[in-house]
């Protein structure tokens, strides 16, 4: 089985050892992790932000981004391409929902991956198969 992993797990995977992401992670084979540039965006954004509020938590989340986090999975990260634009069009259309996660759902359907992530709900209507591991 191949995975997408949400945001969500990778910021509650940094938290403690015994997180539920860290471990259900650490149990993976790294062949079978992909990750949107999706999440990368929204990791990005989060380490901006911490940069502009603690400057000293910033430096640490943009190391751990930078030379962490970035070269461990260089080649996990999948780009939105047309066809994910299109799913993911499809999934916003006639209801709404966010934007990002519209992508990222789209993303595990095209790719065929298991969405792992915290946020179930979040995703319940897309029949996206999904995992959680506090679950």
């Amino acid at each position: 089985m191949k995975f997408l992993i949400d945001t969500n797990i990778i910021s509650d995977s940094r938290k403690t050892a015994t997180s539920p992401a860290r471990r259900w992670l650490s149990a993976q084979r790294e062949s079978d992790i992909q990750i949107s540039v999706i999440t990368l965006f929204e990791l990005e954004v989060g380490v901006q932000r911490a940069e502009r509020k603690d400057p000293r938590q910033g430096f640490r989340l943009r190391t751990w981004l930078d030379q962490n986090f970035k070269p461990n999975f260089k080649d996990a990260f999948i780009p939105v391409d047309d066809q994910i634009a299109q799913v993911a069009a499809n999934l916003h259309v006639p209801n709404p929902m966010p934007h990002l996660d519209g992508l990222i759902a789209a993303t595990a359907l095209v790719h065929g991956l298991i969405l792992v992530t915290r946020n179930v709900k979040d995703f319940e209507r897309t029949e996206v198969p999904l995992l959680n591991p506090w679950a």
